[in-house]
């Protein structure tokens, strides 16, 4: 392969990053949630198999407290119908390159540590979940 098509590579991969991305931050915002994620989160989210459990292991991780109204296979059914109702293609699981796993839990675990933050005002009032 010649350097163009190594840049044709990463850019399709990069759109599709992004085409990901704005599906799954729409969905959460159409659905009244206030989390947005970004290429990292779906990188480390990535090595997990299938979407309904990458989200549902998201929500667990950063937003537990959601689960004292909805349960996690609920919200993230949900979410996925949102999502693929907007872009409908999964990203695969990422088992090439992928982190050794106790660099994703202690990544996770700094991610998580860093949204406490965040997490508290939220924690106050349940989004509602609208159209649903």
């Amino acid at each position: 392969m010649n350097t163009s098509q190594f840049d044709t590579c990463d850019n399709a991969h990069d759109a599709e990053i992004e085409a990901q991305l704005c599906a799954y931050n729409c969905a959460f915002d159409e659905l009244g949630l206030r989390f947005r994620w970004d290429a990292r989160t779906l990188a480390l989210l990535a090595v997990i198999d299938g979407e309904e459990a990458r989200i549902a292991a998201y929500i667990e991780a950063h937003h537990a407290h959601l689960l004292k109204a909805y349960s996690a296979g609920f919200l993230s059914r949900v979410i996925l119908e949102r999502k693929n109702a907007r872009y409908p293609a999964c990203l695969p699981t990422r088992v090439e390159n992928a982190p050794h796993p106790g660099h994703v839990d202690q990544a996770a675990h700094q991610s998580q540590m860093s949204s406490r933050r965040e997490r508290v005002s939220y924690e106050v009032e349940l989004p509602a979940l609208a159209g649903v």
